[in-house]
């Protein structure tokens, strides 16, 4: 949220105090006047922009399909040229995000996912009734950006960090700290704290390198204040610690004031006149005390519970080196369970989360607490459960090998985490207390730290099997290295959701495998032209559910140790938005498996041998997939030229779109029978893979030979990209 009405106040009523720039030319600027110091490093000298990595991602994300899940492929070249303008220009970019929701923000938190939640609604009764994607204006993010762009820019050879606390208090301390060339970012707090200069993302020219800069020492000159001022500004004027309506007494009082004393300022800009008013107040009780101790001023009108939220707020802005409050040692690492386990694994565990090359581990060992924002779900289908439901018993698993170091969980004291997850029925009015399940091995369950720092073939054998059995999919790990890593990890994704969700159909299975199987194949330009007949409100929540899956996988293969490389469970390499939109609409309209697969042998192949696992894997534990195609119909409203092939009423005939129109024709799919006898012809044909008959991986590598164990925590490799 930032300062309340600060930033319309720069931009409407002291637009001395925004300063147009160049940043190509400041970082030559900045890099002679460094260099005229004392040079230690490359990186001393070299100019250096402080990036808030969560302020950036609405504009890093510009693709322009954004309901179907995620065009993760597009996103990283949109990513990697972003990152390369302001290399060729010689800045140096560091990013940060946030790694922790501060109890003291939880109520704001919470404020921000009810609004998201009201939005999510309008976006599905659109689609609903219109069957193309809505406007900007009720434009979501998709699921799972925050969490794998960081990894995204990791790949990219980029510095990343994870905060511990308050993202936008770490990215003004490093900016401080570092003597940064300035702060990118769009949060009216940089303005306050007294660091680096602040830059805007929002008005950012990626081409030319222009933007504006909020000039903290003009805005002062305009409103009579100092920087050390600034913070309880803020905080009468409403923030993320101090909420507007705390401190709406002391605006009253001062606007009163302010109009007695200057009836005719501002008078066209209410706001202006709140900030103005609200400034005038404190210059005038601010005194050589307040200076010296940074106390609240004993004239403010405040009951001693306000008086504390104040100080509390004020401080926050504090940043290291001007504290003059002791606010204690914020670094010195800290658990919610020390009891369970050893110090060896909360020091890496916490060095991997803030250099951000793990996922959930810290959050479940270090805070005791796992948070998840909104998710593309549709309230009104009650056909699907909520992915924070669907995923919870595998985050059970994942808390249980975290936590019971070996143990059964029988204990008297067996610990719980807060989960902040937000779907449809849950108010958010606490937190919901879910206790950790022990996975399920033919021996006793592993300790963490044989997992983390053991090596050698027994201990990749287990670490395998550890990440396998929180997806009830312990038998998969005889493909390991006998399939590409990334379709392993769709196969086993995909049947865990299968086994979670009854109402799943051999369909939606289909085209989740067939997505994941064709798209080795696509370019994102390919991606990017594929056209949709129409949009299907299920299908939006089915994609999005996966990439939530994703996320719970990267999370598994943290906890056990690493036993699969990260860059396999990133979205852009098993998952498109469009191309699983395609798969969906074609499976459910009974397209035949060849036009599913794009007429490619191999992929066909591939597909059929992963169909079998997933049934196979299901029928084990009772589970009998359905077919009940859902006869996918576009949803009246006016026709969408972006959005229709031109293929008319036999759409579903045909192949997947590049371009022009539709690629392939193909048969309607027939009866189930006469579907297994197709892949049988297909399999004596020499192309099938049924069983244990599988293509060589190209790679041709068995777990216990591919030479990757090592002392370090097996998850602190940095996946690559996956295109």
């Amino acid at each position: 949220m930032g300062v309340k009405g600060l930033q319309s106040f720069m931009d409407r009523c002291c637009p001395e105090a925004c300063v147009s720039v160049n940043l190509r030319e400041m970082s030559r600027q900045h890099a002679a006047k460094r260099q005229t110091g004392c040079t230690t490093t490359a990186n001393s000298t070299r100019p250096t922009l402080v990036v808030d990595g969560m302020a950036c991602l609405r504009h890093w994300y510009s693709c322009k399909d954004w309901v179907c899940g995620g065009q993760w492929r597009e996103y990283m070249d949109g990513l990697k040229g972003w990152v390369e303008a302001f290399s060729s220009a010689g800045i140096r970019l560091v990013f940060f995000f946030d790694g922790v929701v501060e109890e003291q923000k939880r109520r704001e938190w919470v404020k921000r996912r009810r609004r998201v939640n009201g939005e999510i609604s309008k976006l599905f009764r659109h689609i609903k009734a219109q069957g193309e994607q809505p406007g900007r204006e009720l434009f979501c993010l998709p699921s799972g950006l925050a969490t794998f762009t960081r990894f995204a820019l990791r790949s990219l050879g980029q510095e990343v960090f994870c905060s511990v606390r308050e993202a936008d208090y770490e990215i003004a301390s490093y900016a401080r700290q570092h003597g940064s060339m300035g702060i990118l970012g769009q949060d009216s707090d940089f303005i306050i704290y007294d660091s680096a200069p602040c830059f805007s993302v929002a008005k950012l020219r990626i081409h030319s390198l222009t933007t504006v800069m909020y000039d903290r020492q003009r805005l002062c000159q305009t409103i009579g204040l100092t920087v050390a001022q600034l913070p309880l500004l803020a905080c009468l004027l409403g923030n993320d610690v101090v909420s507007e309506d705390k401190m709406l007494h002391i605006r009253n009082n001062a606007m009163a004031t302010y109009r007695i004393d200057n009836p005719t300022a501002h008078s066209g800009a209410p706001q202006g006149q709140m900030l103005m008013a609200v400034s005038h107040l404190v210059s005038s009780v601010w005194g050589r005390e307040e200076q010296e101790t940074g106390l609240i001023p004993q004239t403010l009108n405040l009951s001693a519970p306000h008086r504390e939220l104040l100080k509390r707020g004020v401080r926050s802005y504090l940043l290291p080196g001007e504290e003059a409050i002791q606010l204690g040692d914020i670094s010195a690492p800290s658990s919610a369970f020390e009891k369970h386990v050893s110090s060896e694994i909360l020091k890496a565990c916490r060095e991997k989360h803030v250099a951000a090359e793990g996922f959930m581990v810290y959050s479940v060992l270090c805070e005791g607490v796992i948070e998840c924002s909104n998710t593309l779900e549709d309230e009104e289908d009650t056909e699907l459960l909520p992915q924070a439901l669907v995923y919870k018993p595998c985050r059970q698993r994942i808390y249980g090998l975290l936590l019971l170091n070996g143990h059964e969980g029988s204990r008297v004291d067996l610990p719980a985490i807060r989960e902040w997850f937000v779907y449809a029925g849950n108010a958010l009015k606490e937190p919901d207390m879910v206790h950790p399940v022990p996975i399920s091995l033919q021996y006793n369950p592993p300790v963490l730290d044989l997992l983390w720092f053991g090596n050698g073939p027994e201990v990749s054998s287990i670490r395998l099997k550890s990440f396998l059995s929180m997806f009830d999919c312990q038998e998969f790990s005889e493909l390991y290295g006998a399939v590409e890593d990334s379709l392993l990890a769709a196969l086993c994704l995909v049947t865990y959701i299968a086994l979670q969700i009854q109402t799943l159909s051999q369909e939606d299975c289909d085209a989740y495998l067939s997505q994941a199987v064709c798209l080795r194949l696509k370019s994102p330009k390919e991606l990017q032209h594929i056209k949709l007949p129409f949009l299907c409100s299920r299908a939006v929540q089915l994609g999005s559910l996966y990439v939530r899956g994703l996320a719970h996988l990267l999370g598994a293969n943290c906890a056990s140790g690493g036993p699969l490389p990260g860059a396999a469970l990133m979205p852009w390499s098993s998952f498109d938005g469009r191309l699983f939109h395609s798969k969906y609409l074609l499976a459910h309209s009974g397209s035949d498996n060849t036009v599913l697969l794009d007429r490619d042998p191999f992929c066909l192949s591939q597909f059929l041998c992963l169909r079998e696992k997933l049934t196979e894997t299901c029928r084990k534990r009772g589970r009998v997939l359905q077919s009940r195609p859902k006869a996918p119909q576009q949803a009246p409203g006016p026709p969408n030229r972006d959005r229709h092939t031109g293929g008319g009423e036999n759409w579903s005939e045909r192949g997947e779109t590049t371009g022009g129109g539709w690629r392939e024709r193909g048969e309607a799919r027939g009866d189930s029978n006469k579907c297994e006898n197709r892949e049988r012809l297909w399999e004596r044909g020499g192309g099938g893979m049924r069983g244990e008959h599988f293509h060589p991986h190209p790679r041709g590598r068995s777990h216990r030979s591919r030479g990757r164990y090592q002392l370090a925590p097996r998850w602190s490799q940095p996946p690559a990209p996956g295109t």
